[in-house]
């Protein structure tokens, strides 16, 4: 199923809060009239003058290294064509929101009002003192071929039209790995290609340094097949163009070995594609919808292998796997130039590491009992962390080998280091889980329908399929505020006060569990009118696979009812809450903030067997620090007593978990202290990301004045221990928290099917 996108939620999301998706964010501290001194006059001269001297220190002493120019005048925008600079402005940041989510690149977006392409040409030529590198995009064919061939020419710093070349290097990867499969060698298949615009005729060429012989090529264009004798044509399609005495697409694909559309949706019917040679390969990657449905195609043809360029299918050939590493390696050694066997290296990676054991964590996000090279699995998938440490080195050493590097790496597994504290993974973290989510959709009850986040939540949910909702309360109000606010919710609405035959039968249940805790069984009917009570009811019985509530009500009163009716998993003597908090640093994880008020040595324990199961949901391995005031025993006072017996006792139970404390929130999380001042520490090489707080006084505070004032993104609370899936909300949580835990309780519903849980 195709995610999808409504008008509303599009339009909100650009202008909520600060307009637009970027931003200019200070790297150096500015908090004193010095750093105001150093930052600007008469500081600033200081570099100023080094770099007039020697232009090339403009690296050391500013972002120019690490900073990108994503380009358009927006003549070719999406499927929208010529809508214009302006307009393509919010494609252009969103590019930009890819090269830094993906490789860590600052990017300036700048949209010019400019068709004409030598005097476009000259305006981006200026703009190269500034950037470390140029990604034009979204210009129209052909103008765009003549852009990027002289801007290469004039400039030495890596320039690129992705439009060309992003889909051909992604697509050339899958082709080879395609024709490995079906045991074709390159310069032997027949090659039919749908589309004449940028981006095929970039596929083309790359097909050609690839080994595809150009007398089997034959392309064709909203005109049917493009042959010499046709009148007319531009210089560009003379270079394809055919003396075969063929005129429709139709008559090409006849024996055919390899199809690519760039082209039009259902533009090849099922006759066509068995009219091509045994193990056909088809990429067909017209958006958003192909040329052919990938179901009926591979109904058509069993022996068929088949990309497309949507996320639902297999082999989804996606620019994000290319531009963003390979901008990385360019840019990291600083070459004059994106040449030929830069993009020739970024297509060898690609392809071979399709071919390596696939990351625990990327089979868990798309569940699935393993991906392993074949038909289905041609290339990467978007989310796989190794890609930027295998392209991006792929395609520094290729510039150093073609002399396009002004700046060789020398120290390889350093540089692998540093590419991923660039980016890390754990800025996927979420992506992972909502991937992972979508693969097996669970039935989540909400017991708070009545608030407009929820449905609104609900309907993302419904959209992006995360989740079933549930939605529990007052159906005529539900639906007044579904059509007072344009939603389209089509899912199951329960008023547990009008559902009498229900009530009665939860009640039946409630009353065997707590008759001996001094309910009565009326006392457990006024309980099941209770929409928290019936929500974790239908949780407990099967009729919902998770419960998320706690929207509108304190914490103790929102787990209660799920205490009461589904209790705590097995060996599992009390639960605990626990945060992820996000920022450039890292993902951190907080425990315990929500339940424990003032835990024990063996209560601590308890909460840290918790949390490190919780980490590793992530696919994280927890580093665990246990809070004090104290390092290592430096202080005397309860806390620090009781939080070193609880390391004493945890590293007993659990040998191998990475474990320390008593110590301080600034040590456990800066190495450098460590090793300077306590290198027997476990958390001295690479520091603490789960930090157990001694009382809920102190995790609670913490993690709230993060939220506020600590520029990060947090997630939860995160409830942990119980029985079945179980999530509070935080009070007043926003439409994208509450999707959030959505995707986290399906995900734990997900595992708690296998046997396993948070």
């Amino acid at each position: 199923m195709s995610l999808k996108i409504r008008k509303q939620d599009a339009l909100n999301y650009h202008m909520q809060g600060q307009p637009g998706k970027i931003e200019v964010v200070p790297t150096k501290v500015l908090s004193s009239q010095l750093d105001l001194a150093l930052a600007y006059s008469p500081g600033v001269a200081e570099p100023c003058k080094e770099i007039a001297a020697n232009k090339e220190d403009v690296y050391k002493y500013t972002s120019k290294g690490n900073l990108v120019a994503v380009i358009s005048n927006g003549t070719a925008v999406l499927g929208l064509g010529n809508i214009g600079p302006e307009a393509s402005k919010p494609v252009m940041e969103g590019k930009g929101v890819l090269f830094k989510k993906f490789a860590g690149i600052d990017v300036f977006d700048i949209e010019i009002a400019e068709e004409d392409p030598d005097k476009f040409i000259e305006i981006v030529k200026s703009l190269e003192p500034t950037f470390g590198g140029i990604n034009l995009e979204d210009i129209k064919a052909p103008e765009c071929f003549k852009i990027e061939t002289a801007l290469r020419e004039k400039m030495n710093i890596p320039l690129m039209h992705d439009d060309q070349h992003g889909t051909a290097i992604i697509s050339g990867a899958a082709l080879l790995n395609a024709l490995e499969l079906v045991k074709k060698k390159i310069g032997d298949i027949k090659v039919v290609v749908n589309g004449a615009g940028a981006a095929a005729v970039s596929c083309t060429r790359l097909y050609l340094h690839l080994g595809v012989k150009k007398e089997n090529i034959v392309m064709c264009d909203s005109k049917g097949v493009i042959r010499k004798d046709r009148k007319g044509l531009d210089d560009i399609k003379k270079e394809f163009a055919t003396d075969r005495d063929l005129t429709t697409l139709s008559e090409a694909l006849k024996g055919a070995d390899f199809f690519i559309g760039l082209s039009v949706a259902d533009i090849l019917t099922p006759e066509d594609i068995l009219s091509m040679a045994k193990d056909p390969i088809v990429f067909a990657l017209a958006n958003p919808n192909p040329e052919i449905a990938y179901d009926l195609a591979k109904k058509t043809r069993p022996d068929l292998v088949m990309a497309t360029g949507r996320s639902d299918h297999p082999n989804q050939v996606n620019n994000v796997l290319g531009f963003p590493y390979i901008f990385r390696g360019a840019l990291d050694v600083r070459a004059k130039e994106i040449d030929e066997p830069m993009k020739l290296a970024a297509v060898r990676a690609l392809a071979e590491l399709a071919k390596e054991p696939v990351p625990e964590m990327v089979v868990k996000a798309y569940d699935s009992d393993k991906i392993t090279f074949g038909r289905e699995y041609l290339i990467p998938k978007p989310l796989d962390p190794r890609l930027i440490t295998t392209i991006s080195p792929a395609v520094a050493k290729a510039a150093m080998e073609s002399g396009m590097a002004t700046r060789p790496i020398h120290d390889w597994s350093a540089y692998h280091q540093e590419l991923l504290n660039r980016i890390g993974i754990d800025q996927k973290l979420m992506t992972r889980i909502i991937d992972r989510a979508k693969q097996n959709p669970k039935r989540v009850v909400f017991a708070e329908a009545h608030h407009i986040k929820i449905l609104k939540a609900a309907q993302q949910l419904i959209d992006q399929h995360i989740a079933q909702p549930i939605l529990l309360g007052d159906k005529d109000e539900i639906e007044r505020l579904i059509k007072e606010h344009k939603l389209e919710l089509d899912c199951p609405i329960i008023y547990p006060r009008k559902e009498h035959q229900r009530v009665n039968e939860y009640a039946e249940i409630l009353y065997k569990k707590r008759q001996r805790k001094g309910l009565t069984y009326r006392d457990c009917q006024q309980l099941m009118r209770d929409r928290n009570y019936y929500a974790a009811m239908m949780v407990e019985v099967g009729d919902a696979d998770a419960v998320v509530s706690g929207l509108t009500k304190d914490y103790p009163k929102t787990i209660l009812p799920s205490l009461q009716i589904i209790g705590m998993a097995e060996g599992v003597e009390r639960v605990a809450g626990m945060y992820i908090i996000m920022n450039k640093k890292g993902t951190y994880f907080f425990a315990d903030t929500t339940v424990n008020l003032n835990p024990n040595a063996h209560e601590l324990v308890d909460i840290i067997t918790l949390t490190a199961r919780g980490v590793r949901f992530f696919d994280m391995e927890p580093r665990i620090a246990v809070l004090s005031y104290s390092n290592f025993g430096s202080s005397r006072g309860e806390v620090p007593e009781k939080t070193r017996e609880a390391v004493r006792l945890a590293k007993l139970k659990h040998p191998d978990l990475i474990i320390d404390g008593d110590i301080q929130a600034n040590v456990a999380l800066n190495t450098e202290i460590q090793k300077e001042t306590y290198p027997f520490s476990a958390l001295a090489d690479s520091g603490a990301n789960t930090l157990i707080f001694p009382n809920l006084a102190s995790g609670n505070i913490a993690y709230k004045l993060l939220m506020e004032i600590g520029g990060a993104e947090t997630i939860g609370p995160i409830l942990l221990g119980m029985k079945k899936p179980v999530h509070v909300l935080q009070l007043g949580s926003s439409v994208r928290e509450i999707v959030n835990m959505a995707a986290i309780a399906v995900v734990d519903a997900q595992l708690h099917e296998q046997n396993d849980h948070l």
